[in-house]
């Protein structure tokens, strides 16, 4: 059964910021997030359960989500965080 997952990062002065993951062919155009006032940044997905692996894409920029603590070493000399559903 699909659970609906929020993903959240603080970004106060970025002006774009994207999700890009597994579960969107790691495509950074395709799941903005929207800026809240306090200056985070959020969107929600419907996710099946599995393991997922993901980033954030801010102003051009890669970047791991430092709220989550799971993480795995990808190709490029960083890592991208790990979101298990159950």
């Amino acid at each position: 059964m699909a659970k609906i997952v929020e993903f959240e990062v603080a970004a106060p002065s970025a002006e774009r910021v994207y999700l890009a993951g597994d579960f969107n062919n790691w495509d950074p155009n395709l799941t903005p997030l929207r800026k809240e006032r306090d200056g985070n940044w959020k969107t929600r997905l419907k996710l099946t359960p599995g393991r997922y692996e993901y980033k954030f894409w801010v102003d051009g920029e890669w970047k791991e989500d430092t709220k989550n603590k799971l993480t795995h070493p990808n190709p490029y000399g960083t890592a991208n965080s790990i979101l298990e559903i159950r």
